[in-house]
């Protein structure tokens, strides 16, 4: 059964384009790994044109579709937890989605993301199995 993880980023302060540029990168780190697709959200509505309103729950969004393995989820996991360690100088705020099951990671410390990250896998693993 194909998984779809749900990556919401934030940043208390940060411009949308900066948020943009944060969830492009990331993209990018994504898409190098064994996943089926990564996508970005758009909102549902066009706008008219020359209009400057942006749905803030779609900037930093991404749909990352995991396949029917467990393995994509792991390596999902590993590869958001590498790319928080580089955030230097700003701490993005995570939310993570999938099935009904959500993580938030806001101001965590590397062994508390690893932690948390570990435990959300497990629970995802265990439905596999």
């Amino acid at each position: 059964m194909e998984k779809t993880l749900r990556i919401l980023l934030t940043e208390e302060g940060a411009e949308a384009e900066d948020i943009a540029a944060l969830t492009g990168f990331l993209r990018e780190e994504l898409l190098q790994l064994d996943v089926d697709e990564v996508t970005t959200v758009t909102g549902e509505e066009e706008l008219p044109p020359g209009a400057r309103a942006v749905d803030v729950t779609t900037i930093g969004a991404l749909l990352v579709s995991l396949g029917s393995s467990a393995a994509g989820l792991s390596q999902v996991m590993n590869a958001l937890r590498d790319w928080l360690g580089r955030c230097r100088g700003s701490r993005p705020t995570l939310r993570l989605t999938l099935d009904h099951d959500e993580l938030e990671i806001t101001e965590a410390t590397t062994e508390q993301v690893s932690e948390a990250f570990d435990l959300f896998v497990s629970r995802h693993s265990t439905i596999e199995a």
